[in-house]
């Protein structure tokens, strides 16, 4: 983590042609991961909210939590900066514990939840500032609001801005401190994609500065673009760990897609293709033939075709992606 509270405003800086100019201190030691959950168990009743979950975050990382509503997410992140108590297990961030030790940590660490911590009258730039005084060296405010677009709605009240200035407002009140880990809670949600896009790249200078990132979404494109490691969540139980191409070919690496006639005898098709392949019509006349594809197998395919005098339309080879693994792990149905 050298020099992070100076180069922490750097990266922002770079990227935008905002004047901060934060002032140095002393490196703190790095040797240990920012977080390290270890069999974390979470109770509200009869309800399980976390079941055994552990986790690590090395320094200079993003990590994707990722789940389904109601899989334990947000529980396990509110453990994490000391909101809630675990029944069981250890949860250390940053060397800490969050509840022993939370008037050391807290100023180390950025939190944004997805509700709560504004005062509803309080204006834009007033609220910046007051969490800024609370930080030994922050930000410039000025500098993070204009970069956040919210420099021409700084004397609005917070009740009167729009779902995505709110969403910007409560990142930058997650960082103004220049902490060495930060908790995204859907960071993104109800944005346009230019503040979409833009938050993106604050999460990228951050980890380019050793800050590290837990971030908790549902826009698989967006953890597939800023996640190092990704670990998927359901039932308050881990059911998947690793990089986003581990997990994607984990599960399978690519497919090829075609159009024909609908009804055709897919068993016959994989046994002609070897059988390393699965092959399966998800809606009439769409067929996928999924596993390791090679020019042998696309070649195959239209072989196949041929022989049995079928016309081959809209043929596919097709990567599989983060959002094809946490549907297929998690199930597709709808949840509350």
């Amino acid at each position: 983590m050298v020099g992070l509270r100076l180069t922490h405003a750097r990266a922002l800086e770079a990227d935008a042609d905002v004047a901060v100019t934060p002032a140095p201190v002393a490196a703190r030691p790095a040797a240990e991961p920012a977080l390290v959950i270890d069999g974390l168990v979470k109770r509200y009743g009869d309800r399980t909210a976390v079941d055994g979950v552990s986790l690590r975050v090395e320094r200079a990382r993003v990590l994707a939590l990722l789940g389904p509503n109601g899989a334990g997410k947000t529980t396990t992140i509110e453990t994490c900066i000391g909101f809630r108590r675990a029944d069981r297990g250890t949860v250390r961030v940053l060397g800490l514990d969050p509840r022993a030790d939370n008037d050391e940590l807290r100023p180390r660490i950025g939190v944004m939840l997805q509700q709560g911590g504004v005062y509803q009258s309080a204006r834009c730039g007033e609220m910046l500032r007051l969490v800024a005084s609370y930080a030994a060296d922050p930000m410039d405010p000025d500098a993070l609001l204009e970069r956040l677009g919210l420099a021409t709605v700084q004397n609005t009240p917070y009740r009167r801005l729009s779902g995505g200035q709110q969403q910007r407002l409560s990142l930058a009140m997650a960082l103004v401190g220049r902490p060495e880990m930060v908790f995204l809670d859907e960071p993104t949600t109800g944005l346009d994609p230019q503040a979409r896009h833009e938050t993106w790249r604050i999460v990228e200078a951050l980890r380019r500065d050793g800050v590290s990132i837990v971030l908790t979404t549902h826009d698989m494109e967006e953890a597939e673009r800023l996640a190092d490691d990704v670990v998927i969540v359901d039932h308050g139980k881990v059911i998947a760990t690793g990089t986003c191409d581990e997990l994607i070919r984990g599960q399978a690496e690519r497919e090829v897609r075609f159009q024909a006639v609908p009804g055709l005898d897919v068993a016959a098709l994989q046994r002609d293709l070897g059988g390393e392949q699965l092959v399966h019509e998800p809606a009439p006349g769409t067929y996928l033939v999924v596993g390791p594809v090679t020019p042998q197998l696309v070649a195959g395919v239209a072989a196949w075709c041929a022989k049995h005098e079928v016309l081959l339309g809209g043929l596919q080879v097709k990567q599989r992606t983060l959002e094809d693994v946490f549907l297929e792990l998690t199930g597709r149905e709808l949840r509350a």
